[in-house]
């Protein structure tokens, strides 16, 4: 079974005298396992149609399934037990809580599950290693590069075991470099956990690590 069927949808921002139709009929399918880039310029749908995979948002029309769940007729507390429980997020700017350690802030969402703390705990160190932070694991967010932090955030996205990762622009805050390693260590999670991957990106070389790309247009995809 598919992770995520879009069928149609539609996102419609009614704010202001204008409304602005941002998503206009995108259908996909994620399997899991998929690792996948959606490209595009600047104001073209990507975080829209994001922010709907990741449960963050409803549709103003069309379908979106997650895990067979129909996201449009989930209510408030649903939707964030589906994020909570099955999806990890990852943004450009880390978005690591400066007052906990590192981590603690990969911890986090276990203890948001209602996980015990020991293994809240030992999940958060078997990945701080994984992404070669475990050196960190004491320090806070502004005591470590962007680089380190970012691997942070991919390991706090990924503790809780999600099915579908959601990543917005993941290397935009980084150098060519750290921004390489990134994008590598993606893959190697995508390949070794199975976790499925949806990323956000302007740029050629990010899109290039992932298995499919699909470019967006004016709230469309490109039919190729």
């Amino acid at each position: 079974m598919p992770l995520i069927v879009a069928e149609a949808l539609e996102k419609t921002y009614a704010e202001g005298a204008t409304p602005v139709a941002a998503l206009r009929g995108v259908s996909l399918a994620l399997e899991p396992g998929d690792f996948v880039a959606l490209t595009g310029p600047s104001g073209c749908g990507k975080s829209t149609l994001l922010h709907l995979c990741g449960a963050m948002d409803r549709p103003s029309a069309g379908r979106l399934t997650i895990e067979g769940r129909d996201v449009g007729g989930l209510n408030d507390d649903a939707l964030t037990t589906l994020r909570r429980d099955r999806i990890g997020f990852v943004f450009q700017f880390f978005n690591l809580l400066p007052t906990l350690t590192i981590g603690d802030n990969i911890a986090l969402p276990c203890l948001l599950a209602g996980l015990p703390a020991k293994t809240a705990e030992s999940r958060a160190a078997d990945l701080a290693a994984r992404v070669g932070i475990a050196h960190r694991l004491s320090h806070y967010p502004q005591q470590v590069s962007g680089g380190e932090a970012q691997r942070a955030a991919i390991a706090r996205a990924l503790v809780h075991q999600p099915a579908l990762l959601i990543a917005d622009e993941p290397t935009g805050n980084l150098d060519s470099a750290n921004g390489a390693t990134v994008l590598a260590l993606l893959a190697e999670l995508n390949r070794d956990l199975g976790v499925t991957m949806l990323l956000a990106t302007h740029a050629a070389e990010v899109a290039a690590a992932a298995g499919r790309t699909l470019r967006m247009r004016d709230g469309r995809l490109d039919a190729a």
